[in-house]
């Protein structure tokens, strides 16, 4: 088989919703990624063999498949054919997974793995509800599911892994404010050159070119944040309050994978390989603990141990997650998200694990790191995780 590598990796600073980034269509924000990486990598457009992209809610501005529509807004020859997936929130890391195994297959030479999700345009649930219902009654899934699991809210998930392993309200505060630290200082040292800066319009209709992750707060309110009541269950019963939560976003990115023998020949340099791939079933209800069997998985097929990755991206759906994981894993961690995560940075959840690996990749080349862990959980029960060795 071929070899498959990772030649570049970029994404958009991620807007908040209703921010900069609220009047780009998603189609149009994920042909601006793709041009992008066309243009910083040198690829000539006629040499890439498929798009594939990952987008969770497919309804509206975000249906008819976008990795087809984007490619042809991108200016891509019309032979390049486009499908578009989701694996909820590992829908673009599960994109990256299905390019490089086309690659590895030997059925194509250049493909772009990528993702994009506008939430301020698409609603998420918008391709369940379709506007019926609102989703945290399950209203519109199949009955017979809900009679078989007792399927709940994903935060209320993020309350049962707090009970679980016992993490303290404090604990999960205290994440939160780091998460919003690390995002910005990389965000402030220049240290995050995967994001390529985009034009908007800011809050008092201005054209203004964001170049840094919107949600990221410059200043930290300890007091506020102490006093944030729970989300998903009431004062006295709950600890997941919106500060430990992943923000709502919009956003898109882009990895561009090759065969290494072709790339090489073609004269250009790749940057990383894979190591290994994994897409896991977990818990329904638990629900987003996948990624602790996904990471020890994916270590084991890589031949790893997590004490030998220098750096780790683990989705933080919320601070529950990361912290159970970090009960069940002996990581350093300083190494644990080192430029913050989706608490300070977004999760527009189809374009979030392009986004990760994009940001993985700097971070390695950034430190002289060589090993590369991306884990995300995912909603119904799933993990994605995927290990990369820098060249």
């Amino acid at each position: 088989m071929t070899e498959p590598v990772i030649l570049d990796g970029i994404r958009t600073p991620f807007g908040r919703r209703a921010g900069i980034l609220r009047d780009w269509r998603p189609d149009s924000l994920l042909g601006f990624v793709l041009k992008a990486i066309l243009n910083r990598s040198g690829m000539p457009p006629n040499k890439i063999d498929d798009v594939i992209a990952g987008c969770v809610s497919q309804a509206g501005e975000q249906g008819a498949n976008i990795a087809r529509l984007a490619g042809m807004l991108a200016g891509l020859p019309v032979d390049v054919p486009g499908v578009s997936l989701n694996r909820m929130c590992g829908s673009s890391q599960q994109a990256i997974h299905f390019a490089a195994q086309s690659v590895a297959a030997g059925d194509n030479a250049y493909v772009i793995a990528c993702g994009v999700e506008s939430m301020s345009r698409v609603p998420m649930f918008l391709d369940v509800t379709l506007g019926k219902h609102g989703f945290r009654d399950f209203a519109d899934l199949n009955p017979d599911l809900l009679k078989a699991h007792a399927l709940v809210h994903q935060g209320e998930s993020a309350e049962l892994i707090a009970e679980k392993w016992n993490i303290a309200r404090t604990e999960l505060d205290e994440y939160a404010k780091e998460s919003h630290r690390r995002a910005l200082a990389a965000s402030s040292n220049g240290s995050q050159r995967e994001t390529v800066a985009i034009e908007g319009i800011d809050a008092e209709g201005i054209p203004t070119t964001l170049t840094r992750d919107e949600g990221i707060r410059s200043v930290i309110d300890d007091t506020k944040i102490a006093a944030m009541t729970p989300v998903f269950r009431s004062e006295g019963e709950g600890v997941i309050t919106a500060a430990h939560a992943s923000q709502i976003a919009d956003g898109a990115a882009a990895i561009l994978i090759a065969d290494r023998e072709t790339a090489t020949a073609d004269g250009l340099k790749p940057r990383a390989k894979f190591l290994s791939r994994v897409a896991i079933g977990s818990d329904p209800i638990l629900q987003l603990t996948g990624v602790i069997p996904a990471t020890q998985k994916a270590l084991k097929r890589a031949g790893l141990s997590l004490t030998d990755i220098d750096w780790i991206e683990i989705n933080e759906a919320f601070a529950s997650v990361v912290l159970a994981w970090m009960r069940e894993q002996p990581a350093n961690l300083n190494r644990v998200n080192p430029w913050g995560g989706a608490i300070a940075h977004g999760h527009p959840l189809g374009a979030t694990g392009a986004g990760l690996m994009a940001k993985m990749l700097t971070g390695l080349e950034s430190t002289d790191g060589e090993f590369g862990l991306q884990v995300m959980c995912i909603g119904h029960g799933m993990a994605t995780a995927t290990v990369i060795q820098r060249l």
